[in-house]
């Protein structure tokens, strides 16, 4: 069966698919419940990541693309994009070695995984030489309609079966919920469940069809409105000037590459498979808009970035925030250069560039998901490098990141740096290397260090430097007066966020007070007070009072009942 009419089961549904994909769930989440156990705690071996990815991704993908008249070749291409991922995933190591950015890798994976499957969907119904572009967009939007539809369908199984869980439990007949807290029961219950939903949806691929065009059809009804979004926000570039975007470059790039993305969703959803492409006037200039705006959106994202790398050095985040921004580029270039030469035709040249970019996209993510490219290692040859040069100093230098987030590489180098031959440094290694989590060095991490001004009070009054160190960028921001209010137990002490000390005139600010008191284990951050807000008599009231020190923590009894002895309810006056 070439045709693809036929291939989705339009004209005779195959009968055998729901039970096979049912079976074949059923048995992926048996497997996949034999191989993590019940041990959630404990890190899996390079192995058992292995045999994971294999099961799950073999699995999943025979789902997608197996058709009645190519089971085989289906089968054995299922096999085949299993064991590439069980490869990759071995030699990537036990998650013990993992970093914290080690999820990109796995989305890198599941992307080029994600543009495999269709390629092959409309090679083998149209032939491979040349790729037939209707067929691949198709078998694209479809394949992520049933991926979510099959999750949704998946998410209904489990809520069903919890809700006659606690039916039944009105009468005393737990067995149910029990079962549902098993892993061996609900683990297989799941890939049962995801199995016959995928089938049943691939049984009617005419309604799935429908709601792909749907979707299609209210994504291109949004590209007017990101087009004049972005349009405009270029526009306004030349007039504030880039320097606020280099100010708040921690969220410049992914709000620009998110940006980029949508704009590319959205370009495609216009332009269609050729056949059923936007036919409104609108729709078409929206999409001409935004296939336009990807480039320079991705080139502010490039120079944002660099400044960062510029500034802090590398880290995996930055690494890979750097790699889709050269992705990103690729596609920007390619849609400006299909619009010049293609003109009236630009959507035909960017769907001609569509494919050629899918190949590109497959085998660059395919090469990021191995370890050929290691970016934990990069990172952490030139943050040590930068730390053993003097660019970083010893107590400002990220210990927590080369500890705990830049996997093997960075445990290694923490080692090493243990006998270095500059004491300061050493000695922080040793530090960092007696931490247990991340938890325990989250004071060390300069991102979060406050290094604004400190007013204490009262004057002359010794700053416990356990308190110091617990005063980081949540409680004071930098940029504001930070007044630190200790109390005459010395064992209390309340923080002043004021935003109103540099305010001028009647403008309205905010205070945010914090308090802290010394237990056993430290100074300890009690619950926010709610912020002041200096826009009325009462506002102005408050600010002259911190002004003038009248702050105090005080005890304040309260009633409450008690039954028993137990306390009930909520305290009361």
């Amino acid at each position: 069966m070439t045709d693809r009419a036929a291939e989705r089961g339009d004209e005779e549904r195959w009968a055998l698919l729901p039970v096979m994909l049912a079976a074949l769930g059923l048995a992926t989440g048996v497997v996949i419940h034999l191989i993590l156990g019940t041990d959630y705690s404990a890190e899996l071996s390079a192995v058992r990541v292995a045999l994971l990815s294999f099961v799950s991704v073999g699995a999943i993908l025979f789902g997608f693309i197996v058709v009645r008249g190519d089971v085989r070749r289906s089968a054995a291409v299922a096999l085949g994009g299993g064991l590439v991922a069980g490869l990759i995933l071995y030699f990537n190591g036990s998650t013990a070695g993992w970093g914290a950015s080690e999820g990109w890798r796995l989305f890198s994976l599941a992307l080029a995984i994600g543009i495999a499957a269709p390629l092959f969907q409309a090679g083998r119904a149209h032939g491979f030489r040349p790729l037939d572009y209707p067929a691949v967009h198709d078998h694209v939007w479809t394949n992520a309609v049933l991926w979510c539809l099959g999750w949704a369908f998946t998410l209904i199984v489990w809520l069903m079966a919890w809700l006659l869980a606690s039916l039944f439990q009105l009468i005393g007949i737990e067995l149910l919920r029990d079962l549902l807290q098993k892993a061996w029961f609900h683990r297989p219950l799941l890939g049962l469940a995801f199995g016959l939903g995928l089938a049943l949806l691939r049984e009617h691929e005419r309604i799935v069809r429908l709601l792909r065009n749907v979707g299609m059809l209210v994504l291109g009804v949004l590209a007017p409105v990101l087009a004049v979004g972005l349009g405009l926000f270029l526009l306004a570039l030349p007039f504030t000037g880039l320097q606020p975007l280099w100010d708040a470059t921690r969220a410049t790039t992914p709000i620009l590459l998110t940006c980029a993305a949508g704009a590319f969703l959205l370009v495609n959803a216009v332009i269609g498979n050729g056949v059923e492409a936007a036919r409104h006037r609108a729709l078409r200039v929206a999409g001409l808009v935004l296939a336009v705006v990807i480039l320079p959106l991705t080139a502010i994202a490039q120079i944002a970035t660099a400044l960062r790398i510029q500034q802090y050095g590398f880290t995996p985040e930055r690494l890979w925030a750097l790699t889709f921004v050269i992705l990103a580029t690729i596609y920007g270039i390619a849609y400006l250069v299909s619009i010049v030469r293609g003109r009236r035709d630009w959507a035909g040249r960017v769907r001609s560039a569509n494919l050629v970019l899918a190949m590109i996209t497959c085998g660059v993510a395919l090469l990021l998901a191995t370890p050929l490219l290691s970016f934990n290692a990069i990172s952490t040859r030139d943050q040590v490098a930068r730390l053993e040069a003097g660019k970083v100093a010893p107590d400002k230098f990220d210990w927590r990141a080369l500890a705990f987030q830049f996997g093997e590489p960075g445990r290694r180098a923490l080692e090493r740096l243990k006998q270095s031959s500059n004491a300061a440094i050493r000695a922080k290694a040793v530090e960092a290397g007696r931490a247990k989590s991340a938890f325990e060095l989250e004071r060390m991490v300069p991102e979060n260090a406050f290094t604004g001004e400190l007013v204490v009070s009262p004057k002359g009054a010794t700053v416990p430097p356990e308190l110091a160190r617990e005063i980081d960028r949540s409680v004071c921001s930098n940029g504001r007066v930070c007044r630190l209010f200790i109390q005459p137990d010395d064992r209390t002490a309340v923080v002043v966020s004021d935003g109103c000390a540099t305010a001028s005139g009647d403008k309205r600010c905010m205070m945010s007070p914090v308090v802290f008191v010394q237990g056993t284990d430290g100074w300890a951050r009690m619950a926010n007070t709610p912020t002041i807000v200096v826009s009325d008599k009462r506002g102005e009231a408050k600010r002259d009072a911190v002004n003038a020190g009248q702050i105090e923590v005080r005890k304040v009894e309260r009633r409450q009942l008690f039954i028993g002895g137990e306390p009930q309810g909520q305290a009361f006056e």
